[in-house]
């Protein structure tokens, strides 16, 4: 119920006021008086009432002075003035400030309530109207990351005519025009799996969104479970860089305050059009699969991926070399979360990074081969897959010769098991992604008549993060939540329309939306009738 405060210095008006009215019955809660403005003010912040009712001539603080108070601490509050016949040029006044009504002395009871009433129904109506505008802002928010997602892949992919996408971007309020640009890859998650729910996780991302609101030349596109890209624009390559710089130590910092969060960037290289963009996404799409190959959070760029390849690029042989090198849990770590197209930057990358033995020595690409070869039999076997056979390496002398002799023939037999332990992976993930859904929709029936069901929630209960979970709902159902939510409360008010004689604005309710102007406006753009048309024309 709505909160009503009263301040009036007459001790038997104010009386009056509040014993001769039942407001109990009348729907609302009596939170407090006061018998001037000044002992009012703190009453008031404290208790936060809907509505006040105040007298204008009070003696310390009159109701003039309260109101301006009260209006710029509680910008939502409505305000009753009660003013006597010969204070009516303080009317005008009261209309400055924002007071709602201003009634004169002497005030009849019943006269007050229905003021109260009126000013009471404006109130519940804002509240609706406010619910209305948020709810429609997160459905417009939830659909535009969706567009935005697919216009980056046409970016990058550089397959769509640069009007288009220019046409396309402004459609959305994105600027692409500028004369340097940069790909910055960046990817956050549990260290347990992309896929588990984590108020971190959640929070890490928030402040992201944050640093990114910091930049106007940063454009940021939320790509679910491949992570964030953000497209870095400057006038000139100087002006990049300085943006470049000031939002990665921004970035750094957030990182370290979560620890716990696993975080990796990769920075492509500075392209001056957007018709080579790809280019710049090619190679921090190589930085970024580093992540794999460095086990500490960092963002780094290609330009330091080049130098590190340098530095190790020695003429090491296998008996000045420790096996130790040959790091496996990066190898693991790959087989857990690197994607299939993927594969073949990730084998390049990590035989760099080990050195030139790699490919110089004959007995040490054995090991490699063996190392990795087990490695892909240990993984299949944890995640529980039925089939844990991959063609072994070596068939006699001859194909040891053959495989360790020949560079391309290694990396295509590494590739081979990378990709036959994804794709055994990535079945088993889907089994489990399609009963997670089905749980998703189980819940999504038994709360749709809910009206904040949201996604954030719907994620939290099937222990997926809301990003993750997103991309999952709308891969696996063709649609997205809302829109899955959406019809799915649209096709339960049908049956209701024609199968009962329900009103209308309790059918509204009995799906989710308590407003049923709202639930007429969405009805309609769902089907071209308003609810009243729908249900004439089915009887």
């Amino acid at each position: 119920m709505l909160k009503i405060f009263l301040v009036e210095d007459e001790f038997v008006v104010r009386e009056g006021i509040k014993n001769n009215i039942d407001w109990q019955r009348e729907g609302f809660i009596f939170s407090g008086e006061a018998a001037d403005g000044e002992l009012a003010f703190p009453l008031i912040q404290k208790e936060q009432p809907d509505i006040i009712i105040t007298d204008i001539k009070m003696p310390f603080m009159n109701g003039l002075d309260l109101s301006r108070l009260v209006l710029e601490a509680l910008p939502q509050c409505k305000i009753i003035i009660l003013s006597g016949h010969e204070e009516f040029s303080y009317a005008q006044e009261a209309i400055k400030i924002g007071v709602t009504e201003y009634l004169l002395k002497p005030i009849k009871s019943a006269e007050l309530v229905k003021t109260v009433k009126k000013i009471g129904e404006q109130i519940i109506a804002e509240h609706e109207e406010r619910a209305n505008y948020e709810r429609y802002k997160r459905e417009m928010e939830e659909n535009e990351i969706d567009i935005k997602r697919r216009l980056f892949d046409e970016l990058v992919s550089g397959t769509i005519p640069i009007a288009k996408i220019l046409e396309r971007g402004k459609e959305y309020g994105l600027d692409f025009i500028a004369k340097h640009y940069q790909i910055l890859l960046f990817r956050y998650n549990n260290n347990i799996g992309d896929e588990t729910y984590s108020d971190e996780v959640l929070e890490l991302g928030k402040e992201i969104i944050t640093a990114n609101s910091h930049y106007d030349n940063i454009i940021m596109f939320d790509r679910a479970i491949e992570g964030i890209a953000f497209l870095m624009k400057g006038d000139s390559s100087e002006h990049l860089d300085k943006t470049r710089e000031a939002f990665v130590y921004e970035l750094k910092e957030i990182m370290e305050k979560y620890p716990q969060v696993r975080c990796f960037g990769g920075i492509g290289t500075q392209v001056d059009k957007l018709t080579i963009l790809s280019q710049s996404y090619e190679s921090a799409a190589r930085a970024y699969s580093y992540r794999f190959i460095f086990e500490k959070n960092d963002i780094i760029s290609s330009d330091q991926i080049s130098s590190f390849l340098h530095q190790n690029n020695d003429d090491t042989v296998l008996s000045e070399m420790e096996l130790e090198i040959l790091d496996l849990k990066k190898v693991d770590a790959f087989l857990k979360n690197g994607e299939t197209e993927e594969i073949t930057y990730f084998i390049e990358e990590f035989l760099k990074s080990i050195g030139s033995a790699s490919e110089k020595s004959f007995l040490f690409k054995q090991y490699i081969i063996m190392s990795i070869y087990f490695t892909g039999v240990t993984f299949l076997k944890e995640i529980g897959s039925p089939d844990i056979s991959i063609e072994e390496p070596f068939k006699g002398f001859e194909g040891i010769k053959e495989m360790c002799y020949d560079n391309q023939k290694t990396k295509e037999y590494i590739f081979r098991i990378f990709s036959v332990a994804i794709e055994r992976r990535d079945a088993l993930r889907n089994k489990r992604y399609h009963r997670m859904i089905d749980q998703a929709k189980e819940y999504i029936n038994e709360h749709y008549p809910d009206e904040d069901i949201s996604l954030n929630e719907t994620a939290a209960f099937v222990n997926f993060s809301p990003n993750h979970f997103s991309s999952l709902f709308s891969r696996e159902t063709g649609k997205s939540f809302i829109r899955y939510l959406t019809d799915l409360r649209m096709s339960k008010a049908r049956e209701m329309l024609k199968c009962t004689d329900m009103r209308i604005s309790d059918i509204s309710v009995s799906v989710g939306y308590k407003d049923p102007h709202y639930f007429s406006y969405l009805f309609k753009k769902s089907h071209n009738f308003t609810p009243m048309q729908y249900r004439t024309s089915k009887e």
